[in-house]
């Protein structure tokens, strides 16, 4: 798989993430369904605590990924949802310190909710990763 980014500003680079990449020479596509901050019989655990649920998602969407032989280095996009997108933002070193050591800035979309599906979750992350 090639990656080619496409930025035609570079502020979004500081922020951890591209405007858009080219993906070329894929032959697996994977879509992951929204990932928080539950355990593995779905129970939502650290209630009121982001950097908490924030871990524990990743945690979550590094075991989807692998379970389908990839890691976080084939994601191609993420779409993100917070109900305090300010805390959200505040502990988004989390994905630098996990997206930050194999150079990989996908394009990203935070988005800002009244609520999850489940009340005292307050962060979700999908990914669309190819190989």
């Amino acid at each position: 798989m090639q990656r080619t980014a496409v930025n035609p500003w570079e502020w979004s680079l500081k922020l951890g993430y591209n405007q858009a990449e080219t993906i070329e020479g894929i032959s697996r596509h994977l879509i992951c369904a929204g990932q928080t901050a539950v355990d593995a019989e779905g129970n939502p655990q650290h209630p009121g605590d982001m950097r908490g649920q924030i871990s524990l998602a990743l945690d979550n969407l590094e075991a989807v990924l692998a379970k389908a032989d990839m890691g976080l280095r084939n994601v191609v996009r993420l779409g993100v949802y917070a109900t305090d997108v300010d805390e959200a933002l505040k502990n988004f070193d989390l994905l630098g310190m996990r997206f930050g050591p194999i150079q990989c800035a996908p394009p990203m979309t935070l988005l800002g909710v009244t609520r999850l599906a489940i009340p005292s979750l307050l962060f979700e992350i999908e990914a669309t990763a190819a190989a």
